[in-house]
C-alpha cells in the first residue's frame, strides 16, 4: 500500500512537470512604467500630505487687516525709532458703486483680466508662469490674481516659496467663497499704496489728479492709476514722468489687447503730455521725508514685491540723528543762517567716509515740490569731475606724481570743435598736476586725460560708479561738460573711495529690513578695493591743496584736514552758471553740496545769483558734524614717498642744499618711481683756504700753494690765473694738484694770483693772494691830471615810437659819461643813448663826462630838454575791466590774456548745444605761473609764459570754471563770454 501511494506520488509529480511551462522575464519598459507610476503616486500622496500640511497652517482670514495695511517702522543707526509710515500717510476708501468701468477696466486689463469668472485663481495664467519659471527659475514670473494680491498683502509674506504659494491659492479660494467679487474689488483698491503717501485709488486720484470724483478721471489718468501699484515709487509722476508715460502706455496696450478701448481711444491717450494731467498743488512733506524716499528707492531695488507702505516692516538705516536735522535746518530757509537769492535750489548728502552709510539727506530747499534733487536731481558734475576723469586715472594707470610737469601753453584746440580754454583766458605754460587742479585750469585736464587714454578714464569712473551713455569719451568729459549727469549721491560715493583708501562702497541707507513674520534680510553692501592706495591718498593730497590755497578756499574748516573740489556748468547762450558743486571729506565725513538756478515754476534753468553757496553748506555742515569730534588726517601708505623738489626742473630733480627755499616744492611719488639726481643749478663750491704764494729767487719763479677739503666722488680741478701789477686776470692752469709754480716772472712786478674751484658746471668763489717780485724802478712818475672837457653838440630827439635818441661829441682823455633823465642817471661808456618806453611829457637830459682812470675827476655837465606831446586818444567801442593779475607759484605776476575772468558758456555760432562746465580760479585770483626755470625756458625768460595774449571772443559753452576767491573779487566779463567762476 505505501508503495503503490508512492509510486502514485511519483507519477503524479512528473505528470505536473509536464504539464508546468516554464515562465517569461517582463519586458523592461514595463517594469520602469509601473515604478514611475508607484513614484508618482507616491509623490501624489506626499505632495498631497505636504500640501494639506500648509493649507492646515494657512492663517486665519482676518476682516481688519483686508482693509488696513501693515505700517513699517523706520530706526536710525542708534536703533532708535524716528519714523512710523502710518502715520505721514492718506487714506480714502471708496465703495464699488463709486468705481468708473474705465478704471475697473484698466486694473482689471492690467493685473487680472479673467478677475470676474474665476474663482480667485486662473489657470490660464498658473500654466504661463509655470511655463516661465522653468526657464527663468522658480519665481520668476507670478500668476497671482487680484485675490491672490489682496491674500499675499493681508496675511502672507512675500517669500519666493511653493508653501506661501500653495497656501495663497487656498486662501484665495476661501476667500472668494467669503466675499463677493465686488468687495474683493474695493479691497484691492482701497488698500494698494500709490506713492506719495497715498494709500487707495480714491486718495491717489485726488493727490496725482486733484479729483475728488474717480468718474472725472480720463482714460490717461485711468491707465496712470492702474500702472502705479506695480512699482509706486519708481513710476510717482511728480517724480519720474518719463517713467510714468511708459508705465500708462503699457496699460494702454493691454486694455486694447483685451478688448476694453479701441486702438485710435489709445492713440489719443498716449498724445497727452503726463505733466499736464498733474495737479500743482503736492503733498506736504514731511520730517526727512529725502532720507525716507532713499529707504523707499534701496527696498524697491534690492527687494522683490516688498512694500515699505504696507508689509509691516521694520528696517534698521543708518541715519544720523544729529546730521539729518542740522542738514534740513541749513537748507530750510526760515532756519538757516545761509541767505539764499530767488531762483535757487539747493541739495546735500552726507556720507560715512570709510562705510559709505548715508547719514543725512536734503532733497531739496525748503522741503518744497517733493522733488529729490539729492538722489534724482541729475546735472552735469562741471571741474568736480577732474579728480575722477584726469587726475585719478593718471595716477592709477601711469604712477603720475603730483609733480608730473603739464603744459598750460594755452587754448587746447580739438578738429571740427570749438577750443576749450581756461576759465580766465590767462596761460601758465609747464604746470605741475598739483598746481593745475588746485587752480581748475582746464587745459591740462583735458590733456592728462589725452594722456592717459580716454578707456582708462572710463573704467576708472564706472568703478567709482559713474554711468556713461557711449564708450567713446569725449576729452570734455575731463571738465565735465558733456551729457554724462550725476546726482549729489553719485559725486559723493565716488569721492569717499579717495578718502577710504581707494575703497568704494556704493552709498546706502538700509542695513537690515525685519519681516513681519521674523525674517530679517542684511542690505548692506560689500566695499571694493578699486583703485591703489598711492591713488586714493595722491588725489588726496593734491585735493587738500585745492582747499588750502586754491578755488575751494571757501569751504575750508579751521583745524579740520578737508579735501574737496569745486565745480560750476554754464548757462546754454547766456552768460552765468546754472550749477555750483562742492564735493569734499575729511577722513571721518564725505559730503556733496549742490546748488542750482531754477525760474519761479521750477522747471526751466537760470543763472545762479551766488555760486558760493555750494561751498558755504559744506563749510557750516563739516563744522558742525566735526565740532567736539577728533578727525585725524589722512594717514600716507608705504607705497607713496614724498620728496622735495626744485621747481622748475623737468624731469623732476631733487633740490640741493643750496637750493633757495622759495624755489623748493614738496611732492608725492609712487614708491620706485621717485627721482634721484640732485639738482646742480643752485649748487655751490667751497672756495679753496690756505691760499699763500712766495718769491723762489734762485730760479725766479712764485710757488703758490692752497687747501682744499672735498667729499665729493667726482674730481675738483683747480683754475689758476694771474695779473701783473692791476692788469687784466690770465689763466694759467688748471690743474688737480694743491699747489704750482709760476716761471720766468717780471722784475719789480707785482703778482696777484687767483684760485677758482670747479667740478663739473659748478664754480667756486675765487680766492686771491699777492705777490711781489724785488727789483725794478721804485720811482713813479706822478702822471699830471689832465682837465676833463664837457661834451659839445648835445641833441635829443624823440622819434615817434616811445623812444628818445640822445647823442653828443666829445674831445678830451678817456671817459664815461654819466647821463641824468629827469633825475634818473645811467652811466654810458659811447656817445649816445636810447631812451625807450617814454610816456608823454618833458624830459631834461644832462650829460656828464668823467675820468676812466680817476672817477673823481668830473668835467662840466652839459644840458637839453625834449617834450613827448600827447598820442591821438582812440574812442573805445567797449568798455572793459581789467583782471588783477594773478601771482604764479614764484611770486610773480602772470599777465592774463583777457580781462575778463569767465568763458563763454555758448554763443550764437556754437555748433554744440550741450550745457557745459565751467570751473573758474575761484580763492587765486590769477593763475600762477609754474616752473619760470624750466630747463626748456632757461633762467633768462621767466617771464615767458606770461606773454599778452589778444582777448577771444568766446564761442564753446563746454569750459569748465572755478570761481576766484572771496578776497579777489573777480571782474565782469568784457566780452560775450558766457562762462561762470566759482567764488
Amino acid at each position: 500500500m505505501a508503495d503503490q501511494t508512492s509510486q502514485t506520488r511519483a507519477a503524479r509529480r512528473k505528470q505536473q512537470g509536464k504539464k508546468t511551462k516554464k515562465k517569461k522575464k517582463q519586458p523592461i519598459w514595463k517594469k520602469i512604467i509601473k515604478i514611475t507610476l508607484l513614484l508618482l503616486l507616491i509623490l501624489f500622496l506626499s505632495g498631497t500630505a505636504v500640501g494639506a500640511y500648509w493649507i492646515a497652517t494657512a492663517p486665519d482670514i482676518d476682516e481688519e487687516q483686508l482693509t488696513v495695511p501693515f505700517a513699517s517702522t523706520l530706526y536710525d543707526k542708534n536703533g532708535d525709532q524716528f519714523a512710523n509710515l502710518s502715520s505721514d500717510e492718506k487714506r480714502q476708501e471708496v465703495r464699488f458703486e463709486e468705481l468708473p468701468d474705465l478704471l475697473i477696466d484698466a486694473v482689471t486689463a492690467t493685473e487680472d483680466v479673467r478677475f470676474f469668472d474665476h474663482n480667485g485663481i486662473d489657470v490660464r495664467r498658473i500654466g504661463g508662469a509655470i511655463r516661465g519659471n522653468f526657464t527663468g527659475g522658480f519665481g520668476s514670473q507670478g500668476a497671482s490674481t487680484i485675490t491672490q494680491q489682496v491674500v499675499e498683502r493681508a496675511f502672507l509674506s512675500n517669500e519666493k516659496k511653493i508653501s506661501i504659494k500653495v497656501q495663497e491659492m487656498w486662501m484665495a479660494m476661501k476667500l472668494e467663497r467669503q466675499y463677493s467679487k465686488e468687495e474683493i474689488m474695493e479691497m484691492y483698491l482701497n488698500s494698494i499704496f500709490y506713492g506719495s503717501h497715498s494709500y487707495g485709488v480714491a486718495q491717489a486720484a485726488e493727490t496725482y489728479f486733484g479729483k475728488e470724483d474717480l468718474n472725472d478721471l480720463t482714460l490717461p489718468e485711468a491707465a496712470i492709476l492702474a500702472g502705479l501699484p506695480q512699482r509706486p515709487t519708481a513710476y510717482n509722476p511728480f517724480e519720474n514722468p518719463e517713467l510714468t508715460e511708459e508705465r500708462m502706455n503699457t496699460v494702454l496696450n493691454l486694455m486694447v489687447r483685451h478688448g476694453k478701448i479701441t486702438e485710435a481711444e489709445a492713440d489719443e491717450a498716449r498724445s497727452v503730455d503726463v505733466t499736464s494731467l498733474l495737479t500743482e498743488d503736492r503733498p506736504d512733506p514731511t520730517p526727512y521725508d529725502a532720507f525716507i524716499d532713499q529707504v523707499r528707492q534701496e527696498i524697491d531695488e534690492k527687494l522683490d514685491d516688498v512694500e515699505l507702505d504696507a508689509d509691516g516692516l521694520k528696517v534698521y538705516t543708518t541715519l544720523d540723528p544729529d546730521a539729518q536735522p542740522y542738514v534740513e535746518s541749513l537748507l530750510d530757509e526760515e532756519e538757516s543762517s545761509i541767505s539764499y537769492p530767488d531762483n535757487t535750489q539747493g541739495a546735500m548728502v552726507v556720507l560715512d567716509t570709510q562705510s559709505g552709510a548715508i547719514q543725512a539727506i536734503g532733497g531739496s530747499l525748503n522741503n518744497e515740490g517733493g522733488f529729490n534733487y539729492a538722489t534724482r536731481g541729475t546735472t552735469q558734475a562741471g571741474s568736480t569731475a577732474k579728480p575722477i576723469m584726469s587726475y585719478g586715472p593718471a595716477i592709477e594707470y601711469n604712477q603720475m606724481s603730483t609733480y608730473h610737469q603739464l603744459d598750460d601753453e594755452g587754448p587746447y584746440e580739438i578738429e571740427g570743435s570749438n577750443p576749450i580754454r581756461n576759465a580766465t583766458r590767462t596761460y601758465n605754460g609747464w604746470v605741475t598736476a598739483r598746481y593745475a587742479l588746485q587752480q581748475s585750469l582746464n587745459v591740462p585736464a583735458v590733456k592728462l586725460m589725452e594722456e592717459v587714454g580716454p578707456e582708462n578714464s572710463k573704467e576708472f569712473a564706472e568703478n567709482l560708479g559713474f554711468e556713461f551713455d557711449s564708450d567713446n569719451l569725449d576729452l570734455r568729459e575731463a571738465i565735465g561738460g558733456t551729457e554724462t549727469e550725476v546726482t549729489p549721491m553719485q559725486m559723493a560715493g565716488a569721492y569717499s573711495a579717495f578718502g577710504n583708501e581707494g575703497n568704494y562702497t556704493e552709498p546706502y541707507a538700509v542695513t537690515k529690513v525685519e519681516f513681519s513674520d521674523g525674517r530679517e534680510i542684511d542690505l548692506t553692501p560689500e566695499s571694493e578695493q578699486v583703485m591703489e592706495d598711492y591713488t586714493a591718498y595722491m588725489v588726496t593730497d593734491m585735493l587738500k591743496s585745492v582747499v588750502s590755497s586754491g578755488t575751494g578756499t571757501n569751504a575750508a574748516v579751521p583745524g579740520v584736514n578737508v579735501a574737496g573740489k569745486t565745480g560750476t556748468t554754464t548757462m546754454d547762450g547766456q552768460e552765468g552758471s546754472r550749477d555750483a558743486w562742492f564735493v569734499g571729506y575729511t577722513t571721518n565725513y564725505t559730503i556733496a553740496a549742490w546748488t542750482g538756478g531754477y525760474d519761479s515754476e521750477g522747471s526751466g534753468r537760470v543763472p545762479l545769483q551766488d555760486t558760493t553757496l555750494s561751498q558755504q553748506m559744506f563749510r557750516q555742515t563739516m563744522s558742525h558734524l566735526s565740532e567736539g569730534m577728533d578727525t585725524p588726517d589722512f594717514t600716507r601708505p608705504d607705497s607713496v614717498v614724498e620728496l622735495t623738489i626744485e621747481k622748475g626742473t623737468n624731469p623732476a630733480a631733487l633740490a640741493s642744499d643750496s637750493t633757495p627755499s622759495d624755489n623748493k616744492v614738496t611732492e608725492l611719488f609712487v614708491k620706485g618711481t621717485e627721482p634721484s639726481q640732485v639738482s646742480e643749478r643752485y649748487e655751490e663750491l667751497d672756495a679753496v683756504s690756505g691760499l699763500s704764494g712766495s718769491y723762489n729767487e734762485d730760479n725766479n719763479s712764485i710757488e703758490v700753494s692752497w687747501d682744499y677739503d672735498t667729499d665729493s666722488e667726482e674730481d675738483v680741478n683747480f683754475d689758476v690765473s694771474a695779473s701783473i701789477d692791476g692788469g687784466s686776470m690770465q689763466s694759467l692752469s688748471s690743474t688737480s694738484d694743491t699747489s704750482m709754480e709760476i716761471s720766468d716772472v717780471e722784475e719789480g712786478a707785482e703778482y696777484t694770483i687767483q684760485v677758482i674751484a670747479e667740478r663739473g658746471s659748478l664754480s667756486s668763489d675765487p680766492a686771491t693772494t699777492s705777490v711781489q717780485v724785488p727789483g725794478g724802478e721804485d720811482d713813479e712818475e706822478e702822471e699830471e691830471e689832465e682837465e676833463i672837457p664837457e661834451v659839445s653838440g648835445l641833441s635829443a630827439e624823440y622819434d615817434g615810437d616811445e623812444t628818445i635818441n640822445v647823442s653828443w661829441s666829445y674831445d678830451g682823455p678817456s671817459a664815461n659819461f654819466e647821463v641824468s633823465v629827469n633825475g634818473d642817471t645811467e652811466n654810458v661808456g659811447s656817445n649816445s643813448i636810447n631812451i625807450s618806453g617814454v610816456t608823454p611829457g618833458d624830459y631834461n637830459i644832462s650829460v656828464t663826462p668823467i675820468s676812466e682812470e680817476n672817477s673823481d675827476l668830473r668835467g662840466p655837465s652839459s644840458s637839453t630838454s625834449v617834450t613827448v606831446p600827447e598820442a591821438e586818444e582812440e574812442e573805445d567801442e567797449e568798455e572793459t575791466e581789467e583782471e588783477e593779475p594773478p601771482e604764479d607759484e614764484n611770486g610773480e605776476e602772470s599777465e592774463s590774456d583777457s580781462g575778463s575772468d569767465s568763458d563763454s558758456g555758448s554763443d550764437s555760432e556754437s555748433d554744440s548745444s550741450e550745457d557745459t562746465n565751467t570751473d573758474d580760479n575761484d580763492s587765486n585770483n590769477g593763475n600762477e605761473e609754474e616752473n619760470n626755470d624750466s630747463p626748456d625756458n632757461g633762467d633768462s625768460n621767466g617771464d615767458s609764459d606770461n606773454q599778452e595774449a589778444p582777448q577771444e571772443e568766446s564761442n564753446s559753452d563746454e569750459e569748465s570754471t572755478d570761481d576766484p576767491a572771496p578776497q579777489n573779487e573777480s571782474d565782469n566779463n568784457n566780452g560775450n563770454d558766457e562762462e561762470n567762476t566759482e567764488e
